[in-house]
């Protein structure tokens, strides 16, 4: 075997162990969510409950792999992914072209409308950026809905005010400070059956526009970690097709939220 051989061979061999390194095996997955959002995460005495926690817990036993949970504030949330605090959100994100430039995502696991509720007294029913320009509008910060109202209504002449937490712009909506709030509109239908939520109720339109709430709720996950997605996508498969995502479904929800 010639020199030049024996170089090319030890090139293919180094270049395959590489290769083999570099395909991470994942046998524990650190899980970021927000713990503020009900019914999809929320915290109960001082424990991670919800939708969300509970379809983690069940594509975890799936892909056999120890999943720990971190909660994280919304607005840091893909920053801290990005940094290495978790491997994978799981905290109701839709995917979204914008946050597709930064992370990747799992294919989604679940799909909602948004729309507006505002105080039980309120004349308003058309609820187009035309007929809400002037009125003061909530929405939780660094959101889908929150980047609609900026774009479509703020731009219309509404007053936009944006929220940490999706409860502070719902207390505001029930104090009075809101003529209206943008939210998933099952995020909304929990709070309005509570005591705090009985000031107000629904109005208007549902909205779905592909373009600011995106193709469904995935998983997000760094783009170097390929086979962190490919996991996900078959979990998310086989919940469906076993019934475990029914079972989990029907525990939150009476129709369902796919």
């Amino acid at each position: 075997m010639s020199l030049v051989t024996r170089l090319a061979a030890a090139a293919i061999l180094i270049a395959a162990g590489l290769g083999s390194a570099s395909a991470k095996e994942w046998k524990t997955v650190r899980i970021g969510t927000e713990g503020a959002y009900p019914p999809f995460n929320y915290m109960e005495n001082n424990e991670l409950k919800g939708f969300d926690i509970d379809i983690a817990k069940a594509l975890c036993a799936k892909m056999k792999v120890t999943c720990t949970f971190v909660a994280q504030d919304w607005d840091g949330i893909i920053p801290a992914l990005l940094a290495g605090k978790y491997d994978a959100i799981v905290a109701s994100m839709s995917i979204t072209e914008e946050r597709q430039k930064q992370i990747a995502f799992s294919n989604k696991y679940y799909k909602t409308p948004a729309t507006f509720a505002v105080p039980k007294d309120s004349k308003i029913t058309d609820t187009s950026p035309a007929a809400l320009k002037g009125k003061v509008l909530g929405a939780q910060g660094s959101t889908i809905h929150s980047n609609y109202l900026e774009d479509v209504y703020g731009k219309a002449g509404a007053e936009v005010k944006l929220y940490g937490k999706q409860d502070e712009a719902n207390l505001d909506l029930g104090n009075g400070r809101l003529d209206a709030v943008l939210a998933d509109k099952v995020v909304l239908m929990e709070w309005l059956a509570t005591k705090d939520g009985a000031c107000c109720k629904f109005t208007g339109a549902e909205y779905t526009d592909p373009k600011y709430f995106g193709e469904g709720v995935g998983v997000g996950i760094r783009k170097d970690d390929p086979e962190l997605v490919a996991m996900f996508n078959k979990a998310i498969e086989e919940i469906r097709a076993d019934g475990t995502y029914k079972t989990i479904n029907d525990k939150y929800f009476p129709f369902s939220v796919y």
